[in-house]
């Protein structure tokens, strides 16, 4: 197990063990978490834990130009149920994601030290939101750190059918239009695969961040 100290490093991530743990302790000021994402390492912790950094494989991501939408999600696209905003709310789209209920988790990971963190990146425009609006209601969302060329994608949430879904569409859409790479999901779901996104190894995660 490696222990961070106060220098600005982390050991390779193949160093990671069987279930992605990479090293523990550290910080999170952005300088920290911006060499971690660009490293292909993330922090995933609870409020009872030291902070512990992960670098899982495989690793889940998506091509944004692979992004699956099914014919019932295209008529809700169409219907103009919702509208998309971005980096208008930051914060209460970190709020809604670690306050909304979701079904197999007791609590949340994003802790206050992290939100205070993940604030910090989005003002100095590293860290995104996506809202999405059902009239004047903020109804889903999610966030995440933009690399330039991946998007690392964080947390979603819903508070109506659908609206997640939709937001992660969008950001898809708008991604393959500015010719991103890929979106790092992290960790596979069944509910990102239905979406379109796909487990590789670690190896080929890395290559892609450099």
């Amino acid at each position: 197990m490696y222990f961070l100290t106060d220098e600005l490093v982390f050991p390779p991530v193949d160093e990671a063990n069987e279930e992605g743990l990479l090293a523990v302790g550290g910080d999170l000021s952005p300088e920290r978490l911006l060499l971690a994402y660009q490293s292909g390492i993330f922090p995933w912790f609870d409020n009872d834990s030291i902070i512990l950094w992960w670098s899982p494989d495989p690793r889940m991501i998506l091509y944004p130009g692979h992004i699956k939408i099914s014919k019932s999600m295209k008529k809700v696209i169409r219907s103009n149920q919702f509208r998309l905003t971005k980096n208008t709310c930051f914060k209460e789209v970190l709020e809604y994601c670690s306050s909304v209920p979701r079904e197999g988790q007791d609590g949340t990971w994003i802790t206050d030290d992290m939100k205070n963190a993940y604030v910090k990146l989005h003002e100095r425009g590293i860290a995104k939101s996506y809202e999405v609006w059902e009239g004047d209601t903020l109804v889903g969302g999610l966030y995440g750190v933009d690399l330039g060329y991946i998007f690392c994608g964080e947390s979603m949430f819903s508070l109506t059918a659908n609206a997640s879904k939709f937001a992660f569409i969008k950001l898809a859409e708008e991604l393959k239009a500015k010719e991103y790479h890929i979106i790092d999901c992290q960790l596979h779901t069944d509910h990102l695969e239905s979406l379109g996104a796909q487990e590789i190894s670690r190896q080929e995660f890395v290559k892609f961040l450099q």
